[in-house]
């Protein structure tokens, strides 16, 4: 089968039907017919060895292909896992996120959540507890819950699936593609927080830019290659832009444990209820139902590198259900880390300062969660001098600078005993703002004919563009950098971190 490429490789290549001459001489037909004779012989004597790398060398090019929408199977599930559903766009969720005609893009910075992994240590363990519990005491196995009876638990924990390796590869051919006028002659700089998922996200995303690149034409083709320049450690007490570790009153708190334990015991008992019935024998706490639900999802994003299969646990609730389960991860996600949580959106402060930094060319001015040492200017670990900038971590990092960014100011309190759903949420939900593989896009442009020569700022989450606060906004849901960051008052006054020790 011939390779073919898609649309944006053919852009990125920069090609044209090749000329052809039209008269062929009988010596260059006979020539043309002995070339082909040896071609033949020689891949008749390709190794298996040479052939596999030939096909892993392909890999890349059959990824780009499916890049641009993220995860579309099962749509009507798999969009309601919460912060387990893998990367879906939300392009076409309200204004259009095309660059301007006429706008050029000056500069990108994109905060990224891992790929799809298995679950956590902890995680893995109650879940292999609960399935061996339900195999020893269940007497019958019913109807669709007849796999379970031979079912073993062989996930591994805490790292990347196949499936998360792809997202971030395509991740970073996407970041490449729309900000390609950029990466053509800029070289990103990329910081990681240390836990290893997060990390291999951030190579597989460098992968997946560096492919890009090497098939566009038009690049600098002496650019270095981006490394991670800096790893953010994740020990407590040590201070880290991209993780929450060092406010003592917000890691004390059980407002997120209440307030999904309270929506647990409204949603869960009917679902409880119908699974002992289909597993006699078995008896279920409320809590444990969504961990059952939570299989689902863990199992479809481990079982293939495409995540196309889909898995049996999903078959045992219906999509009500799954809208509910969605709902508890959002209010989980907002009670939280996000804007529920008095101290949520704080945690958010010392990245949103450093980007404050980077978008102005200008020292970080934070007392928060910023590293001195690794953000002093004359640092070559906290340039401003660059054009590109990219930061990996965790749906638990993101949320609060999602909400220190004001991004959800709009959004009422959830309610904690029935769904509500994520437009009247103003576009919240743990879907879509941090699902397996999350982006977000903050992007300045400056505009031919403007009056105005302040830069435009705009904010895209997972492809979305989310119109700004505290800022006049025009109908691309852009601010002039300049308002974007007077708005931004919230982090530069440093919030309400004083409360973290009282």
């Amino acid at each position: 089968m011939a390779l073919t490429r898609s649309p944006e490789e053919e852009s990125l290549l920069g090609t044209k039907p090749a000329s052809r001459a039209r008269g062929k001489t009988v010596g260059t037909v006979i020539l043309t017919a002995l070339l082909g004779l040896v071609g033949i012989y020689f891949l008749i004597g390709l190794t298996r060895q040479v052939w596999s790398q030939i096909q892993q060398d392909r890999a890349p090019i059959a990824v780009m292909q499916h890049h641009r929408g993220g995860y579309g199977c099962f749509p009507e599930i798999s969009h309601h896992w919460g912060q387990y559903s893998p990367y879906f766009s939300l392009e076409d969720e309200g204004i259009h996120n095309a660059v301007p005609s006429g706008c050029e893009l000056i500069f990108a910075q994109v905060l990224s959540r891992h790929g799809a992994r298995f679950p956590t240590q902890s995680k893995s363990e109650t879940y292999q507890r609960l399935v061996t519990a339900i195999q020893s005491n269940a007497t019958a196995f019913l109807g669709k819950y007849a796999f379970l009876r031979d079912l073993r638990y062989t996930w591994g924990s805490d790292h990347l699936t196949a499936l998360g390796e792809r997202q971030m590869v395509n991740s970073g051919i996407k970041f490449y593609t729309r900000y390609q006028t950029l990466a053509r002659d800029h070289v990103p700089f990329v910081r990681s927080s240390g836990a290893s998922r997060v990390i291999a996200s951030g190579k597989k995303f460098i992968h997946g830019f560096q492919r890009a690149k090497s098939l566009d034409r038009e690049a600098e083709p002496d650019s270095a290659t981006p490394q991670i320049s800096v790893i953010l450690s994740e020990d407590s007490g040590t201070n880290n832009t991209l993780n929450h570790n060092t406010c003592p009153q917000f890691e004390a708190s059980n407002l997120e444990d209440n307030v999904r334990t309270r929506f647990t015991g409204i949603f869960a008992p009917p679902i409880k209820r119908r699974i002992e019935a289909h597993l006699p024998g078995v008896h279920l706490r409320n809590e444990e139902v969504p961990y059952l639900m939570d299989l689902c999802a863990f199992d479809t994003v481990s079982a293939t590198a495409d995540g196309s299969v889909r898995s049996a646990w999903c078959d045992l609730f219906t999509e009500a259900e799954w809208a509910q389960y969605d709902y508890l991860q959002s209010l989980g996600k907002y009670y939280g880390f996000g804007g529920g949580n008095p101290l949520g959106p704080a945690q958010g402060i010392g990245f949103v300062n450093e980007l404050i930094a980077r978008l102005t060319n200008t020292p970080v001015h934070d007392e928060t969660t910023t590293n001195h040492t690794l953000d002093d200017s004359r640092a070559s670990s906290f340039p401003l001098n660059r054009t590109l900038y990219a930061d990996f971590t965790h749906d638990n990092g993101m949320i609060p600078i999602f909400f220190a960014l004001g991004l959800y100011n709009h959004t009422a309190r959830l309610p904690q005993t029935h769904v509500q759903s994520v437009h009247k949420a103003d576009g919240y939900s743990a879907a879509w703002t941090v699902p397996f593989g999350a982006r977000a896009y903050i992007e300045m442009m400056q505009c031919q004919n403007d009056p105005d020569p302040e830069p435009l700022v705009r904010v895209l989450v997972n492809d979305r563009v989310v119109p700004l606060h505290g800022c006049p906004v025009d109908q691309l849901g852009r601010c002039r950098r300049k308002e974007f960051i007077h708005g931004l008052s919230f982090a530069r006054s440093g919030g309400n971190w004083k409360d973290c020790f009282a």
